[in-house]
């Protein structure tokens, strides 16, 4: 496994775990479960994590990744400015799941303000980890960049000019 196949793995981990802890976190909303909710900070911590593996694999996939043929230094540098900025709301998510967390195992009254937050948090870092993972797709895959059909209908003019 080289470091392009590692950061590709340890990618996902943070970008569906927030979608996953925010599911987890809603049901204990709706259950008042307050077991479901601290289940949801668990989740929201290991994504934090898996995040820090994230972004620290990114550099040594770009210094393989950047030079492969038609590979954009422009969407290269795109996915870098916004994995920083998810990798920043993932730290800060986890660290007020965290903080959470350990109000609640204090039974203080503030923990239905720290889950609060924590809502709050996970659906901005949900919104972010769109952006961070389809600029990181479309580094590769073509077909999903917005001028797709732009390079789909180049491709059938070209052949069409073959004939």
């Amino acid at each position: 496994m080289n470091d392009v196949h590692f950061h590709l793995v340890v990618t996902h981990l943070p970008i569906v775990g927030v979608l996953i802890g925010f599911l987890v976190l809603l049901t204990g909303y709706f259950t008042k479960s307050p077991q479901v909710k601290t289940t949801a900070l668990g989740i929201f911590i290991f994504s934090a994590l898996s995040a820090i593996a994230a972004f620290y694999t990114g550099e040594a996939a770009e210094d393989i990744v950047e030079n492969l043929q038609g590979i954009s230094e422009t969407l290269i540098h795109t996915h870098e400015e916004q994995a920083e900025l998810f990798y920043i709301m993932m730290l800060i998510l986890g660290g007020a799941s965290l903080v959470t967390m350990f109000i609640q195992y204090k039974k203080s009254t503030f923990a239905k303000y720290g889950f609060i937050v924590v809502l709050l948090l996970s659906v901005s870092s949900i919104v972010m980890s769109k952006f961070v993972g389809t600029s990181g797709g479309e580094i590769i895959h073509a077909e999903i960049r917005n001028d797709a059909n732009n390079l789909i209908q180049l491709d059938s003019h070209n052949d069409s000019n073959d004939d």
